[in-house]
């Protein structure tokens, strides 16, 4: 029988896959992610059932567009099968539970925020609210009012943490440091996250960030790169790690 629910939560995932990559490039546009329906964005033909089913739509189509022929992204798919397998996974690590419903909300806000943050730098303040009250809600549920009171104000604090960043970045480097979005997804990641792990999740994406940065600066003298995606990954690596302050601070012991 798990055979048959790993394979739902992969499908489940490839289809929600492609809307979310809907929903980041739309609401990055401001957009509606209602209206038009899905089309192509070449030709603006309408695109039938057949032709938006994950994955194998685009290997029978040969990554074209069926009725322009134009190419169609690689991303797609890429998309597609990476929510899928993430979805696979978590349903592997936590079952039926609480913190499955918290892994899969932190995998789709991540598969948003890297398609509207790498596209355009903007990370959509609709995505920002809706999952906010998405994971206070599962918070509320799975550990009540106290719960919720705890998590509110870890997200508050790490806010406030990542706000106090940005203005020493500011007034190090004379610009803008970080993005406003960057700055209430580590209110997301406090909901969830207590408020050390918070901390332990903002130097990890700096981990992360810094050799993306200096290759970049590298080949193109760039320097600006979007953070989001980087918080947001260590946010599901160490919410997946299932580690906690004790586990982090034992590392340290001689």
């Amino acid at each position: 029988m798990e055979i048959v629910y790993y394979i739902i939560f992969f499908v489940l995932g490839t289809i929600l896959g492609s809307f979310y990559h809907v929903v980041g490039m739309r609401l990055a546009k401001g957009e509606s992610i209602h209206y038009p329906g899905s089309h192509c964005d070449q030709c603006n033909h309408p695109l039938k059932t057949r032709d938006l089913v994950p994955l194998f739509s685009y290997l029978f189509q040969r990554g074209k567009c069926r009725y322009c022929h134009a190419k169609i992204s690689y991303l797609h798919p890429i998309i597609e099968a990476s929510t899928g397998l993430l979805f696979l996974i978590a349903y592997y690590s936590f079952g039926f539970s609480w913190d499955l419903l918290l892994a899969l909300g932190i995998i789709s806000l991540l598969v948003i925020v890297i398609v509207s943050d790498l596209s355009y730098l903007i990370i959509p303040d609709e995505v920002v609210l809706f999952f906010a009250v998405y994971f206070l809600l599962v918070e509320f549920l799975k550990g009540g009012i106290s719960q919720f009171l705890l998590s509110l104000g870890s997200g508050v604090f790490l806010f406030l943490v990542m706000y106090e960043l940005m203005l020493l970045g500011n007034f190090l480097f004379k610009k803008e440091s970080l993005g406003g979005g960057d700055i209430k997804l580590m209110f997301l990641v406090g909901i969830v996250l207590e408020p050390f792990l918070g901390l332990v999740n903002i130097f990890l994406a700096s981990v992360f960030a810094l050799p993306v940065s200096l290759f970049l600066y590298r080949e193109k003298e760039e320097t600006i790169i979007p953070f989001g995606p980087f918080l947001l990954l260590a946010f599901l690596l160490l919410f997946f790690m299932k580690i906690d302050q004790e586990t982090i601070l034992s590392w340290f012991k001689f």
